[in-house]
């Protein structure tokens, strides 16, 4: 699966595509993870991508021209693309949705600065996301949340099956884990955990379990 990233930051976007999970799939060739530099589509003579609004208010706003020259790259390059813009009024990101994106065969985010878009871009694209009810200083932290959750849907990139499974947002519940030592600083682990007995486990888990986002 290939996904785009339409930033002023493309190194902050390499960055993260270099490590843990999503690097190890990078490097594998499961997913491959492509900023977009979106400065060099503005081809004005200062590389200008945000400009004062019409009829006065405060910040700049991300100019038209630059993203609609980059997202049509992107679809010149990619016609199966998928064109997203990540943006506080967009539908809101869940593990439904993580789940729809990974049966994609690209996706393009379009990350945003400044005070906010140009109204024409929102013509540009095929849908709107949100990550949440709270202001980023852009949208490159929400392109990364979303390609982190879908990328990990991929068959091969997490390496045990049933984690994924086990860890599904929504469907099993959680319950509360301990490892080395059992004892720290006071604080003893539960003696059922350490019996072997795991039917006894299993139930003590399920009495203990929530779901997540839920804590006790």
């Amino acid at each position: 699966m290939k996904f785009y990233v339409i930033t002023i930051f493309p190194d902050l976007i390499e960055l993260f595509a270099n490590f843990g999970i999503i690097g190890r799939a990078a490097r594998s060739g499961l997913i491959k993870i492509e900023p977009v530099n979106l400065r060099d589509f503005a081809y004005s003579k200062h590389k200008q991508t945000d400009d004062e609004p019409y009829g006065g208010g405060p910040g700049m706003i991300m100019k038209p021209e630059p993203p609609y020259y980059a997202i049509s790259s992107v679809r010149k390059a990619d016609n199966n693309t998928k064109v997203i813009l990540l943006t506080p009024q967009g539908r809101e990101f869940s593990q439904e949705i993580a789940e729809e994106f990974s049966k994609e065969e690209s996706l393009c985010f379009v990350c945003g600065r400044y005070e906010g878009f140009d109204e024409r871009i929102r013509t540009m694209v095929d849908s709107e996301l949100s990550i949440g009810k709270y202001i980023l200083s852009g949208g490159e932290i929400a392109a990364c949340a979303v390609i982190d959750a879908t990328a990990r849907l991929l068959p091969g990139v997490i390496g045990n099956s049933e984690s994924l499974i086990a860890e599904t947002y929504g469907t099993n519940p959680e319950y509360p884990q301990y490892t080395r030592p059992a004892v720290f600083k006071g604080m003893e682990v539960p003696q059922i955990l350490l019996s072997g007995n795991h039917e006894k486990i299993r139930q003590w888990r399920k009495e203990h379990s929530y779901k997540k986002g839920e804590y006790k």
